[in-house]
């Protein structure tokens, strides 16, 4: 890291001083703990070594239920201490505890992610930027890749992995910023239970859950989770949820050396989506209105079905294989409206109405082969394989029939019935077919006691299909794509390590393919002449170099890493934000910073997660550089320079601070605070100028929990979310018209019985 971006995060840093404080005065803690810990066996926060099978998460430590031990996917062949890779594990516990229930909520408010806006041709869902690349197609369900942009829930969660870094050698294209990983909950033979829970709360908020498992022989278990939700969004009714699903898993064992684990995935979505405030360019300050959604014309449905088999044998002792398949199909569908002054679409003078329709249909098979044996003298845990995928994507728009030409007079005080009429959904507009074979051979060697070293690499070959419905336009190309890492492993003292790794990303042009040809959100791109087969796969490399220590233990995860993201080959769209066309391979952009992480137990009463992310972006290469001309709307013609300019939708400082204290062994309080600093609107690879006034100012959001266990069987948890009532906002569109508001202050209590 040069001077001056160390100097520029050294400073950044001291702006928070409460911050570094906490940070400190945890460190110091922990410390100080390690050595009682040395001197006497802690039974920590009065968890029994032994847990049951209901409480316990395989991937966890035990008696720490904030630290996670080591990563669900196989390919991960050592502990997460143990891997030279930024890798943060939010756990059952942390999750359930922080009272958020959607993945959207727990990923935005981890530091280094963001979220992205929706608009054109990019569908509203979970969409996730790491460290500032988009990730929305990095999303990942026990390993394999679930792609469609749906909301999704955590009621049948284990835990959620987040690698950060370029890591195409694990995921495949995509994951420039980083993947994202949910681990379901398994069946398990070690204990029958079933476990109902309800929560009501402000904002019409019901809750209830199922998690049931029931060992039927020494050979066979099956587990059953299930929800039911809704909830008006926080002061912004009607806005809302209203979600219901299951997941239905069993186990056949038939000997100790195989295993069979299949499930099915069902949820269904009924929302009405909530835009916030629009900015205005004229004051540089937001237009705060009311949820102005329509009844009859609002909605946001999501759809799931997914089945997934995996079979998993060793052939002998230090050889295991295992085979993945997954079939699923989702669905999401929506009209939102925002308020826009002067817009009109033939519905409702003064409101603008974004919709769209996509429908995914995924196959996927993945076949490991683990090896851990002894080669030339040396440990070596080799793992090669071979996935196909199989996605196909429609995508379409709605028909407005409006009744009547009436006119939102007052958009602080917003009528949600204005809206006469009826929407119908319109036919397909394109489909897009990609099938993609990859080939990886991974390989970790434990040189000595204090050196280990990993490497792997990995080949995808894609054939890329789109075209309208009506065959008037079609799109096809065919390529591969080289990736890999390397990192080694110094750990020559007991209880900490320092690594160094290199990584590597490749993503196509059209990568995200829910955005079909819309070229400024991740779709194909074309340039002036209508071409696209001419352009090369974006790249990205990434540098990191940390140090990662197991104290209290191994209770206590303490890591630190500095890191260089560096995209080259970027497709660049038209400066203008409507604008598809594109210019290949023409940008360069870079991302550096220092996170910290913590997990864990840091006393014997006080445990933890905490992450700070202090991060630092620049375009350096841009086609539009000052030298080129670009028609506007209107006919404008300008000559913009991206060269210099910050990553939108980008947080230059981020954190997030989760503690929870034993008081009793019945009783714990505990506390999260979330910060992110200001961001600019814009789509992630468009360079933005300081003279950009569009962005979110930065913000601080404070949660309360308290939990109780009336007895062995029934406790109760309370979570008050947005306790200072905070108005902010979590992202904004390069236009301004879109700025997604934060959820306001709520109150819930939980009841949870096991039986």
């Amino acid at each position: 890291m040069n001077k001056n971006v160390s100097s520029s995060l050294l400073e950044n840093t001291c702006r928070h001083p409460l911050m570094l404080t906490g940070i400190a005065i945890a460190v110091s803690a922990a410390l100080s703990s390690q050595v009682r810990a040395e001197e006497a066996d802690l039974n920590t926060l009065v968890i029994e070594e032994t847990e049951l099978a209901s409480d316990a998460n395989p991937y966890g430590e035990q008696g720490a239920p904030y630290k996670a031990k080591k990563m669900s996917d196989s390919k991960y062949t050592r502990d997460i201490a143990e891997t030279p890779k930024t890798i943060t594990v939010l756990t059952k516990d942390a999750i359930e505890e922080s009272g958020k229930t959607d993945l959207e909520s727990i990923l935005s408010a981890q530091p280094g992610i963001t979220l992205g806006t929706g608009e054109g041709g990019n569908s509203f869902g979970d969409r996730y930027i790491i460290r500032g690349y988009e990730a929305r197609s990095d999303v990942y369900t026990d390993g394999l890749r679930e792609p469609g942009l749906i909301s999704r829930e955590t009621f049948a969660l284990e835990q959620v992995e987040i690698s950060k870094g370029p890591s195409s050698t694990f995921g495949g294209r995509g994951t420039t910023g980083g993947a994202v990983n949910s681990v379901t909950k398994k069946p398990s033979y070690d204990e029958d239970f079933s476990i109902i829970s309800g929560t009501l709360g402000t904002d019409n908020k019901q809750r209830y859950t199922l998690d049931t498992n029931k060992a039927i022989n020494d050979e066979v278990a099956v587990r059953f989770n299930a929800l039911y939700s809704e909830a008006d969004v926080p002061n912004r009714a009607p806005a809302g949820i209203e979600h219901k699903g299951f997941l239905l898993s069993g186990v056949y064992e038939p000997n100790a050396d195989v295993a069979i684990n299949a499930d099915y995935y069902y949820f269904r979505g009924d929302d009405k989506e909530d835009v916030g405030h629009a900015f205005n360019r004229t004051t540089e300050s937001f237009n705060k209105y009311d949820y102005v959604g329509q009844k009859g014309l609002d909605f946001k449905k999501s759809e799931a079905d997914v089945a997934t088999i995996k079979v998993s044998a060793y052939l002998t002792d230090d050889l295991q294989v295992e085979n993945k398949t997954r079939y699923g199909e989702t669905k999401n569908d929506y009209v939102v409206s925002a308020y826009q002054s002067g817009w009109s679409r033939g519905v409702i003078t003064n409101l603008r109405n974004f919709d769209a329709w996509q429908e995914n249909k995924y196959l996927g098979n993945q076949t490991n082969f683990i090896w851990d044996t002894d080669l030339f003298g040396k440990r070596n845990t080799i793992v090669t394989g071979v996935e196909y995928a199989n996605e196909q994507t429609k995508i379409g728009d709605h028909d407005y029939n409006s009744t009547n030409s009436a006119t939102l007079d007052d958009p602080y005080n917003a009528d949600n019935n204005l809206f006469q009429g009826t929407v119908t959904r319109n036919s397909a507009s394109s489909k897009l077919t990609l099938e993609t074979l990859s080939v990886y051979l991974m390989d970790t060697v434990t040189l000595s006691d204090d050196w280990e070293v990993h490497g792997g690499a990995r080949y995808d070959y894609f054939d890329y299909k789109l075209n309208d419905i009506d065959n008037s336009t079609k799109y096809q190309y065919s390529d591969g794509v080289w990736n890999g890492h390397l990192g080694a492993v110094y750990s020559p003292w007991e209880h900490g390590n320092v690594y160094a790794t290199w990584s590597t990303s490749s993503n196509i042009n059209g990568g995200e393919i829910d955005a079909g040809t819309s070229c400024g959100y991740g779709g194909l791109c074309s340039d002036a002449n209508g071409n696209y087969k001419v352009a090369k796969p974006e790249t990205s490399t990434n540098l990191e170099l940390g140090t990662k220590w197991n104290l209290m233990n191994h209770k206590l995860l303490l890591t630190a890493a500095l890191f260089q993201i560096t995209k080259s080959d970027v497709i660049e769209s038209g400066v203008d934000s409507y604008n598809s066309g594109g210019t290949f391979n023409t940008g360069e952009n870079r991302v550096r910073g220092v996170e910290l992480g913590l997990s864990g137990n840091l006393t014997e009463k006080l445990s933890g997660q905490a992450g700070l992310a202090i991060m630092d972006s620049e375009t350096l290469k841009s086609y539009w550089d000052g030298t080129h001309a670009s028609t506007g709307r209107g006919g404008a013609i300008s000559y913009p320079n991206r060269v210099g300019g910050a990553k939108a939708n980008f947080a230059e400082q981020s954190f997030n601070v989760q503690l929870k204290y034993q008081f009793t062994p019945a009783f714990a309080f505990g506390a999260i605070a979330t910060h992110s600093s200001e961001m600019l609107g814009g789509q992630p690879d468009e360079g933005s100028l300081d003279t950009n006034v569009i962005k979110t100012p930065a913000y601080t959001v404070y949660d309360v929990f308290a939990t109780y266990q009336v007895n062995k069987n029934f406790d109760i948890q309370a979570n008050v979310q947005n306790l200072t009532d905070k108005e902010y906002y979590t992202a904004i569109y390069r236009g301004g018209s879109i700025a997604y508001l934060g959820a306001g202050r709520s109150a819930s209590v939980t009841a949870k019985y096991k039986f």
